[in-house]
């Protein structure tokens, strides 16, 4: 299968393992973030961790939308189910984010909230539609990639004048959020951890293109190398990372060229900017609040915004004190840092945010990588 097979070929993987073995220079330790969670599921699923040189770590970043969501916006929503009697449509993984007092949407609507999971905001169009006389709100979730389908969504809500539908807009942006990872004060208390690159998202990049990389990188002297989601993808990203480090250059490369270019998705960055514009700061979970890192509803298209229809009042809610999904997504610990990972948290029964998403990092260790971690023991049979 085209830019299937050819991207998992052992062959060429064990090539590229053998170059890395040779440029990556022994003397030095090599850290890279993959910040894209779809990144982080095909390093583990596909084993590219144990392909690498022993000095080559790859660092888990926040590039899970469902991860990075905070519990007070799980709790806007559950709050417009429960005690404002709205439908509330979502995406599925966001269903079972861990919110307030034990709850999620899957069991806010156990205890009767009319929440329904849906592919798109289109699904959400229609049952305003079949439902008149119901209040429907689309909870948008996801970086840059599920943003135009949002503004679309909205937009053709305003064409066909549907009263009864409004967006909770959450979408959240990735540059803002690499940058901060890098200086912010407030996520200080989970400590720091050197990076020399960053392995940068694939279908984000789609939308935005590479060029919005480009003045972090100079800035701040780190390396981005976009890269597609097969294994191939992601071991050809690490060796153009090395070979930057070595040279001593702080570039964005393009290793996803089948599919992104420098300017993106015209047409898709117009339709987001005719429908939403930025927020002065959002509320990442594991992050704090992230300077100019989200978008919401613009003033042409405030009847659509649920968060004015409803007068809703966002407030912070701390995490589970024994979760460490915020210094997992800052990549300060791994997964198996956190000692209720696969006990208490588990897929069946995430805690914290990162065990909910398969592109979370502590549910792709749990399903793929957390038996490399056990130590083997080898005992005397009598």
């Amino acid at each position: 299968m085209k830019y299937i097979d050819e991207f998992r070929d052992g062959d060429i993987a064990r090539k590229i393992a053998d170059r890395l073995q040779a440029e990556a220079l022994p003397d030095r330790q090599y850290s890279f973030m993959e910040f894209c969670g779809g990144h982080t599921h095909a390093i583990s699923r596909y084993g590219v961790a144990e392909l690498l040189p022993a000095n080559v770590r790859m660092v888990h970043g926040p590039g899970c939308p469902v991860c990075v969501l905070p519990i007070g916006r799980i709790d806007l929503a559950i709050q417009l189910a429960l005690a404002r009697g709205a439908i509330v449509c979502t995406y599925g993984d966001t269903m079972r984010v861990p919110a307030s007092d034990g709850l999620s949407l899957v069991r806010a609507k156990a205890r009767g909230g009319d929440i329904r999971m849906v592919y798109s905001g289109a699904d959400a169009l229609e049952i305003a539609r079949r439902e008149p006389d119901r209040e429907v709100v689309f909870f948008a979730i996801g970086f840059e990639t599920t943003t135009p389908p949002t503004a679309v969504t909205i937009r053709r809500a305003k064409e066909e004048g549907l009263k009864n539908f409004s967006v909770l807009c959450c979408h959240v942006l990735t540059p803002a959020a690499i940058t901060h990872i890098l200086e912010s004060p407030e996520v200080r208390q989970y400590g720091t951890v050197p990076l020399d690159g960053f392995v940068g998202p694939a279908h984000v990049s789609i939308v935005i293109g590479s060029a919005p990389y480009e003045p972090f990188a100079a800035a701040y002297r780190k390396p981005v190398v976009i890269a597609g989601f097969e294994p191939l993808d992601v071991m050809q990203a690490v060796l153009m990372l090395v070979r930057q480090v070595n040279d001593g250059r702080a570039e964005v490369e393009n290793e996803f060229t089948r599919a992104v270019n420098r300017q993106g998705n015209r047409h898709a960055q117009a339709l987001v900017d005719e429908v939403l514009e930025l927020r002065p700061s959002f509320e990442w979970r594991g992050l704090g609040e992230v300077p100019h890192s989200a978008l919401r509803i613009r003033p042409a298209y405030a009847e659509f915004d649920a968060e004015l229809r409803f007068g809703l009042d966002y407030r912070a809610v701390p995490d589970n004190k024994a979760c460490e999904c915020g210094a997992i997504l800052r990549g300060v610990k791994k997964p198996t840092d956190c000692r209720i990972f696969g006990t208490v948290c588990t897929p069946e029964n995430p805690v914290g945010s990162c065990m909910v998403s398969s592109e979370g990092a502590c549910a792709a260790h749990y399903s793929y990588g957390r038996f490399r971690d056990i130590p083997v023991r080898v005992e005397a049979v009598a």
